[in-house]
């Protein structure tokens, strides 16, 4: 609060109500009189209270992040109260269901407080908790209860913009001189020149013109000032310090700017993400991944994030499974350059990404299986976006990214789905009747139990979920590499083609006996090496086997 606007206030106290109405009422007689200044609105407080590095030691075995995660949007995931929007409480009632399934990690998509209300990237207060999903305390049991299952929690953390109704933006409105003016990117004139994603990113307000490409309620900040990045890092440590296990990093391609035609994958990107690595890393087994569509690759590797999703990877699996040779080869090929720890996927939340895996496959079960093998048993970190594992379609006549975050299909019911005892918040999945938890569970042969068996595997094989690759070959439709730790081999084959083949393999030990760990068909439980050092198996249409030793 200003000097001004406390004298102001303090001379106001003195008035009589009286004196007050009649000022406000222009004095009530006929020649009228002057009104009282209107006050100046008071800027709201930022929280910028340090936070120090506080237990860093972690309740979770070294390598848990090498399972599998399974990515939820907690709106869309179970409500616990009935008011038709999923909460930390709900959540927290399917954390057996999660561990049933395999998972061993969860990402929450944003769970702090937002302006949109809705999908939370929008964050108005990086400390609290959405209020529809509950509380701090609900946060922390959600907590406890999944690191007594051995499931690690992610969080969603917004590094590049806050909602225009953050406190710190409120006051970087204000005026040119707001302390916090230059948390954000402004400038005097509206620059020329400027398109992202079809609009021009420089909104207008009557301070100036500010930097916002994704929308007008979510103004950039200004990450080449020390004072941001440290508030940051304090927020950071506020959720670190309470347990989580680390954090999903949205849209860090675009943390700085450099003019009209440099606005993606900046060179001050890399060394921002890097400093946030090395305080995570600072806490005991926490984990770390970035979306950066644009270079994958480039934010994966150790002088930025070390993780990030493989975008672009994904497409080439869906083709490949649909039986696209030139695919089968490219997603082959892909983890032989390609650091391991790229973060895998089908689809995600965001349309850019692709549909549900059921409807890019049209609710092919056999091509949905195969993609899903693929990206479960090559390297990286495979993340199972909710009501994947079931088959879930796209929301009953929604589109774009709405139809991809609609509530999880746990019953047959077609108006709750079992998701709520009230009115859900949004449609249901258009396949809710056939595509749901509890008919899953009764099918032996359902895309659940498939990958129930797949993530089973990985976690009884570390060749599998943390090893090495190579030995990638093609032949036909037929893909086939290896996976190694120590002295655990695993050999997957995998026939994407509609008929029989065969999987060759030469120059091994005669006599060499060979188990088949997995196989999605009926096959002997083992393989041996005849006296050439040749083994031979057959596949059939559409299926997968793994070998080991």
């Amino acid at each position: 609060m200003s000097r001004g606007t406390r004298v102001w206030l303090r001379n106001l106290a003195g008035a009589s109500a009286v004196a007050l109405a009649a000022a406000c009422a222009g004095g009530g007689g006929s020649g009228g009189g002057a009104s009282l200044p209107a006050a100046p609105e008071p800027l709201p407080a930022v929280d910028t209270t340090p936070v120090a590095l506080g237990n860093t030691t972690s309740a979770l075995p070294e390598h848990w992040m090498h399972g599998a995660f399974m990515e939820i949007y907690v709106r869309g995931y179970q409500d616990s109260d009935g008011d038709g929007i999923g909460d930390l409480k709900g959540l927290t009632q399917r954390l057996d269901y999660l561990k049933d399934l395999g998972i061993t990690g969860i990402w929450l998509m944003p769970v702090t407080q937002s302006l949109d209300n809705n999908h939370g990237y929008a964050v108005s207060n990086y400390r609290a908790i959405e209020a529809q999903y509950g509380t701090l305390a609900d946060f922390d049991e959600l907590l406890r209860q999944a690191h007594l299952r051995g499931i690690g929690v992610i969080v969603d953390y917004v590094v590049n913009h806050s909602a225009s109704n953050h406190p710190a933006f409120v006051n970087s409105r204000a005026t040119a001189g707001n302390p916090y003016r230059d948390w954000y990117v402004w400038q005097t004139g509206k620059p020329a020149g400027w398109s992202i994603f079809g609009s021009d990113p420089w909104r207008s307000a009557a301070s100036g013109f500010y930097f916002a490409p994704f929308s007008a309620d979510m103004p950039d900040f200004n990450l080449l000032n020390p004072g941001v990045v440290a508030w940051h890092h304090d927020n950071l440590r506020f959720w670190l310090n309470r347990g989580v296990d680390g954090f999903r990093f949205d849209a860090v391609g675009h943390l700085v700017e450099n003019g009209p035609a440099n606005w993606n994958n900046q060179p001050q990107n890399y060394p921002i993400m890097n400093a946030v690595r090395s305080l995570v890393g600072g806490y005991q087994h926490r984990y770390l991944v970035c979306e950066a569509p644009g270079d994958p690759k480039g934010f994966a590797a150790p002088g930025a994030c070390g993780a990030a999703f493989a975008f672009g990877q994904q497409l080439d699996v869906v083709r490949a499974a649909k039986g696209d040779s030139a695919a089968i080869r490219a997603a082959g090929n892909y983890f032989l350059d390609a650091p391991a720890t790229l973060a895998t996927m089908l689809s995600n939340h965001d349309a850019f990404a692709g549909a549900r895996a059921w409807d890019q496959f049209n609710g092919n079960l056999a091509q949905y299986k195969l993609a899903a093998a693929t990206y479960l048993l090559q390297p990286g970190t495979p993340f199972i976006y909710y009501g994947e594992e079931i088959g879930m379609a796209g929301g009953a006549g929604l589109g774009g990214d709405t139809a991809l975050r609609t509530p999880m299909s746990w019953t047959a019911d077609p108006l709750r789905g079992g998701f709520t005892t009230g009115t859900p918040f949004r449609a249901l999945s258009a396949n809710v009747a056939t595509q749901n938890v509890e008919s899953q569970l009764a099918d032996g042969n359902s895309i659940r139990a498939f990958y129930r068996s797949l993530l089973t595997l990985r976690q009884a094989r570390p060749s599998i979920a943390r090893g090495g690759y190579d030995q990638v070959e093609v032949r036909g439709s037929v893909l086939r590499f290896r996976r190694w730790l120590g002295s655990e081999e695993s050999i997957v084959a995998i026939n994407y083609g509609q008929a029989p083949s065969t999987l060759e393999m030469a120059g091994l030990t005669p006599g060499f006996v060979a188990r088949i760990v997995f196989a999605q068909h009926a096959a002997p439980d083992t393989i041996t090496v005849d006296v050439g050092g040749n083994l031979t198996l057959p596949l059939p249409a559409q299926s997968v086997v793994v070998l080991g030793r």
